[in-house]
């Protein structure tokens, strides 16, 4: 059986962009529809309200697949904590097979730490919590045992916000602020990427042999710590006996020249990630980013809007035996 999975940050895809929806679709759905995944995992998905009381609705994404073979796939989306919708950055899951046991994970596995601020107003421990949760989902393959899917959108390397430290939206009072917000936002992303791995570790107490796969944006390249964390690499952990839980990064797959999702002031970086099990990569394995064209993210400012996206796909093809 063939499987075609891919990850993918739209950027900003909410009603809060500058940028038209129908700009913003005819750009992005090129790149759509040549993806041809069977499970998509998406990032930065926005959601609306018809009226007050009214339920949230994926408008944007509605949009973006109308037409397309994606508009019939299973969908399972959520951007807050408690498994609800946000109105901006929500993380959605599309699959051309059944979801089951579909779940938003956050702060169950790693309890929100709490931390004093050093530098801000109030000396209580406050707790550091996650900003969005995992999306947790088995996909009922045709064939064989379900592929365990957590799509994931770590905290960016940007300070997170300090009781009175801030001016403005970029303006610090003090250095020793944003230290500490920039520490802050580390633990957040570090502290996520140990529940998906806790998570991981028990798909795989539940079957030795499981498939899985970890998709998103991660906001770290590969041998940075949180991709450490969730890979459990042999050589991290010193146990031969624990290299079935170890969990291979796709992108080191694509040739060195094309192994980048995002560049970020002349700098090409791989932030987005596929990460699979040893049971998924059995067969012939392929991946490749799909970063034909694409732009600097620091070349244009936020306010200026941008029709397609800052970061590029990763796709991976399996030949599952």
């Amino acid at each position: 059986m063939r499987l075609r999975v891919a990850t993918w940050n739209l950027e900003n895809f909410d009603a809060r962009s500058p940028t038209p929806l129908a700009e913003r679709v005819s750009a992005l759905r090129p790149t759509l529809l040549a993806l041809q995944a069977d499970v998509l995992c998406l990032q930065e998905v926005g959601s609306e309200r018809s009226a007050a009381q009214a339920p949230r609705r994926l408008v944007q994404l509605d949009a973006l697949v109308e037409d397309t073979p994606y508009a019939a796939f299973h969908r399972f989306a959520a951007g807050l904590p408690n498994g609800g919708l946000n109105d901006v950055h929500n993380l959605a899951l599309l699959s051309r097979y059944p979801l089951l046991a579909c779940q938003a994970v956050a702060n169950e596995l790693v309890p929100a730490l709490q931390v004093r601020r050093q530098t801000a107003r109030s000396a209580e421990p406050q707790p550091v919590a996650w900003d969005r949760p995992l999306l947790y989902a088995q996909v009922q393959l045709p064939e064989g045992a379900p592929l365990h899917v957590i799509v994931a959108h770590l905290r960016a390397p940007i300070a997170a916000p300090v009781e009175g430290q801030k001016l403005g939206p970029m303006h610090w009072r003090s250095t020793a602020g944003w230290a500490e917000g920039f520490f802050l936002a580390n633990l957040k992303r570090t502290g996520q990427a140990l529940e998906a791995r806790l998570l991981v570790d028990r798909c795989f107490d539940d079957a030795p042999d499981a498939r899985v796969l970890v998709a998103g944006d991660l906001n770290a390249e590969l041998g940075e710590t949180a991709l450490r964390v969730l890979r459990a690499r042999e050589e991290d952990t010193g146990a031969p006996e624990l290299r079935a839980r170890v969990l291979a990064a796709l992108g080191e797959r694509v040739p060195e020249a094309r192994r980048f999702s995002l560049i970020h002031e002349g700098r090409p970086q791989l932030v987005d990630h596929l990460l699979a099990s040893r049971a998924l990569m059995q067969g012939e394995v392929a991946a490749w980013a799909l970063n034909d064209g694409l732009q600097d993210e620091g070349a244009r400012p936020p306010e200026a809007g941008f029709a397609g996206s800052f970061h590029a796909p990763l796709v991976a093809a399996f030949e599952l035996p």
